[in-house]
């Protein structure tokens, strides 16, 4: 009986000790912030890479946080945000399209869509997009979404063998501010 209770004892011990088990997760965010004047401005970057896509998603959303919940920046405002998205193998490139402000027509070199200018630059292993916004607006006004296909510089293929990571930070200038922000990053790998 003594035996019986101590492989009990051993065995929910062991449980105690252990975490559940956790599903492997292609979706990350990642989230920055600073104090601003009327509350904090943050910064939000989201990857998810599909499997049966061959492709991976992202987004980043920049709002002023305030005791009410999060708003968007006053008329006044002006910002330039940085996306940079690449892969954890430095062999594997990224093929980018992106809309900048959100809903707007998907863009692979760069846009004026109501004072939101973007453009993107191509690197060796990454891309980078630049976002310029000229005038405050809704919160919708200040979030860029898009999709990355990681290709292989050696096969001209697509893989999804590599993670994804994507980050951000931009610089805020209104009403006397003129900072820049932390990065946001989130990292992930195919489901």
């Amino acid at each position: 009986m003594k035996r019986i209770l101590g492989v009990a004892a051993a065995v929910c011990a062991t449980a105690a000790l252990t975490g559940p088990a956790v599903a492997g997760a292609a979706t990350n965010t990642g989230m920055s912030s600073i104090p601003a004047p009327g509350g904090t401005l943050e910064l939000h970057a989201t990857a998810d890479c599909v499997q049966a896509q061959g492709r991976c998603f992202f987004n980043t959303q920049m709002n002023l946080l305030t005791p009410q919940g999060p708003i968007g920046f006053p008329q006044e405002f002006w910002a330039r945000q940085t996306i940079t998205l690449r892969s954890t193998d430095r062999s594997v490139w990224q093929e980018v399209s992106y809309s900048a402000p959100t809903g707007a027509p998907p863009e692979t070199k760069g846009a004026n869509i109501n004072n939101v200018l973007s453009r993107s630059f191509k690197a060796v292993s990454g891309n980078e997009i630049s976002v310029t916004y000229f005038g405050g607006g809704p919160l919708e006004r200040f979030r860029t979404d898009g999709v990355a296909v990681q290709t292989d510089w050696a096969t001209g293929k697509p893989t999804t063998e590599a993670g994804f990571i994507v980050c951000s930070n931009v610089q805020v200038v209104y009403s006397g501010v003129n900072f820049t922000t932390p990065a946001a990053c989130a990292q992930t790998t195919f489901s």
